[in-house]
This record gives C-alpha cells, structure tokens and sequence, in this order.
C-alpha cells in the first residue's frame, strides 16, 4: 500500500522561486505553458521554485502536460475543492460583507475581492495536485499504471477579470508588514503566499480577513480538513490520475540529482506538498465569509 504521510520538513529549506518577471528562454516558455494549461493567470510559488532546478522541471513538465489538461485531473481538482468548501463550514466563518460595508467599501470593491478569491478557489487545486504527485515521486514511488487521459474540451476556470496585484512586503506600510509576520509566523512559513499578497491589494480587508482565520486556523478542526485535503490529493494521485506522460520516480529522481543534492529538491517539495493543504483551506474560509 502507498503511504505519504503528510510532513512539515524541519529545518525548512531554502527556496529559490523565479519570478515571473524575471524568467526568460526555457523558463519563460514553461511559465506560460503551464499557466496556459492549468488555466491560471500566475505561476504558484510551488511552481516557480520548482523552475530553479531546470533539468528537474523539464523533466516534470514534460511528463505532465498532458495529464494536466485531462478530463480525469479537471475532475479530481473540482472534486476536491467540493470537499474542502463543504468541510471549511465546520469552522464557522464569520461573516464580512456587512462590516467590510460598514468600513466604506463599495460593492464594487467587494466583487473584486470575491473575484479574485475565486480565481485563486480554483487555481490552487491544480497546484496541490503537481506538488502532490511530485513529492510522491521524489519520495521513491509512482503513480498507478493508467495511461488513458482524455482532454478536457473547454474552460474551468472562473469567467472573472481580477486586478491582479501584488502587496509585495517593500510596497506595504507597517501595520501591513505585521500583518504578513503574523501570518508566516502563525503558519510557520518562510514567505507569504502568492494569494494573500495579491488580497492584500485591499489592507484593511486582508488584516480583518486574517484575524477571524487566525483564530482557528491552529486549531483540531482546521488540521482536520488540511489531514482530509492530504489523504485525498494523495489517493487522486496514486489511485485515480492516469499517466500518459510516462512520469516515473527514477526518472524525476535521477533529473533532480543534476540539479541539486537530492535531499535539496526533496525537502523543497515536502514544504510546498505540505502547505498547500492549509492554503485551500484558508482561502474556502475566506471564500465562505462572503457567503456567511
């Protein structure tokens, strides 16, 4: 039986994410292909620092692209992202419309806010999903044999236009600053995420966000979700996804060691494939709130 058990890497490693700005030749194609194919307007962090180990990602990229755009992957992210919004209302997330209206927000601002919590609602689980299926690999086991994967015909990701802009720490005033301290402390990351940077844009939304979410987000039933959000990513990929790629764990192994020690790119993939179970279900918590 394969066993991927859920793994906070101590110490934590060091990452080395490009952005997207600064990608050029190889890199900048595998950018926007995998943006083009998971249907996403940015490149997760996961991603980006995936890219610093090129002949690792070429050799990632290569085996999943196809699979990516399949009908099979399309389904188990969606699925996943039903559980993950069905178990976030355990957690009882207040809700915020009416005070963020009370604080001098106009609705317009409101649905952009929305809007851009939805993009990242479905982004993300195609990212849990790579990490997931990488770190399996990585790990010294393989996905199941299927090979069958039809396409995906059409659009899943959100209809929405979003003023994709990033808080970034050196544009943020202090109280901003503490904000994104409190949140790498609290989650115990070594950065903050792409999604709460970019929801940010709107400080004093973000800062009230995150204080209700705070409040659970140590808590039995938020580690019981992130627990589920784990078990079922690693079924999907070691029991359902095919594999028309032909990824393979001593391929992916052997193409990380011309990179880097293997325990480098290793322990990398262990902090991405075991934070993003937290990330989705935060952003549900976020999500839920308009919906309170």
């Amino acid at each position: 039986m394969t066993t991927l058990p859920r793994q906070y890497p101590d110490p934590l490693p060091a990452i080395h994410p490009l952005p997207e700005y600064l990608a050029a030749g190889e890199r900048k194609r595998w950018y926007e292909e995998m943006k083009l194919a998971l249907q996403v307007p940015w490149m997760g962090v996961v991603t980006m620092a995936y890219s610093h180990y090129p002949t690792f990602f070429d050799a990632l990229w290569n085996g999943a692209k196809v699979l990516v755009t399949s009908g099979a992957f399309v389904q188990e992210f969606r699925s996943l992202r039903g559980t993950v919004e069905a178990e976030v209302g355990r957690l009882s997330p207040p809700p915020i419309a009416k005070r963020l209206l009370e604080a001098g927000y106009a609705q317009r601002e409101l649905e952009q806010i929305r809007n851009m919590i939805d993009v990242f609602s479905h982004g993300n689980f195609p990212y849990l999903l790579i990490a997931t299926l990488v770190r399996l690999l990585l790990e010294g086991q393989d996905m199941h044999d299927g090979a069958e994967a039809e396409g995906f015909a059409g659009r899943h990701a959100p209809e929405v236009q979003v003023p994709f802009v990033l808080m970034e720490a050196h544009h943020a005033d202090a109280p901003t600053r503490a904000v994104y301290a409190d949140v790498m402390a609290t989650l115990k990351l070594p950065f903050v995420n792409t999604d709460y940077r970019a929801l940010a844009r709107w400080p004093s939304y973000f800062a009230l966000a995150w204080s209700d979410l705070k409040q659970v987000v140590t808590g039995r039933g938020h580690a019981a979700i992130c627990e589920t959000v784990h078990e079922r990513a690693v079924h999907s990929v070691t029991h359902v996804l095919p594999n028309p790629g032909g990824l393979a764990s001593a391929a992916l192994r052997a193409a990380a060691r011309k990179d880097a020690p293997l325990e480098e790119v290793l322990q990398m993939s262990r902090l991405f494939q075991w934070l993003l179970p937290g990330l989705v279900t935060n952003i549900a918590y976020f999500r839920a709130q308009f919906e309170a």
